[in-house]
């Protein structure tokens, strides 16, 4: 019976904290001129509370190798909708989302995202594609941290899924590192399908940034297999019960 009420509460709190959170953000940016940088602790206690409230706690390894102000591309897998909330909140890198150019349009929110320096992708097909793409390569170059899930969707089960090719794209138009995550715990705590977190424990573990450099647009296919197989690896590290 707690476990349930307390779910509601999450499903209930989370959009108005975002609402607030939005607000805030909007005010540093717009009216006070603070940078991006400044709002990003903002969507990270955004993140925290939500697992706090939800009962999760959450440990990370690995992220401490990692070099502090370069830029990386983190590429992990999707077990849930959780898993924004967890990265969000614990990955301990300053990193921005790629989000799909229609939540930039959503009232308030969308202006948030946008003065907080998150990047917009448009999924339609043609050269608003291949631009929008061009163009968040380039931010990412240019020295900003991104998260993608190349998996596409959230996982039914839990298990790893085909990393898409063209997630590679972006890692190698950017021309710089991609950095293998692996998310463990996320499926039990809110699984696909289901509305109500639940308690529970999640493993975050980052490995090594595989350098894309030397790969060009036709082996998108071997560098995805790679990352793909790097995250598995790391999965079969972790403890927790979705691993």
């Amino acid at each position: 019976m707690f476990t349930s009420l307390r779910g509601i509460a999450v499903l209930a709190l989370t959009p108005l904290l975002t609402g607030l959170i939005s607000i805030i953000a909007l005010v540093m940016v717009g009216v006070l001129r603070r940078p991006a940088s400044e709002v990003q602790f903002l969507p990270r206690y955004w993140g925290r509370f939500i697992a706090w409230l939800s009962g999760v706690s959450v440990s990370v390894r690995g992220v401490e190798a990692l070099e502090q102000g370069r830029p990386y591309i983190f590429a992990a897998n999707h077990q849930s909708q959780f898993d924004i909330f967890v990265l969000q909140g614990y990955l301990g890198f300053d990193f921005r989302w790629l989000a799909k150019l229609e939540l930039f349009k959503i009232p308030v929110f969308g202006a948030a995202m946008r003065k907080a320096g998150y990047i917009p992708v448009d999924r339609a097909h043609g050269r608003r594609a291949i631009q929008s793409l061009d163009e968040a390569a380039k931010r990412i170059a240019d020295g900003t941290s991104v998260i993608i899930f190349p998996e596409g969707t959230r996982s039914p089960d839990g298990r790893l899924g085909q990393f898409k090719a063209g997630a590679m794209v972006l890692a190698i138009k950017a021309g710089v590192p991609v950095v293998p995550v692996a998310i463990a715990g996320t499926h039990r705590v809110l699984p696909k399908g289901r509305l109500l977190a639940r308690p529970g424990r999640v493993e975050i573990l980052v490995g090594a940034p595989i350098e894309t450099s030397a790969y060009s647009l036709k082996q998108k296919q071997e560098l995805a297999e790679l990352l793909q197989a790097r995250v598995a690896e790391l999965l079969a590290s972790l403890s927790s019960p979705d691993a």
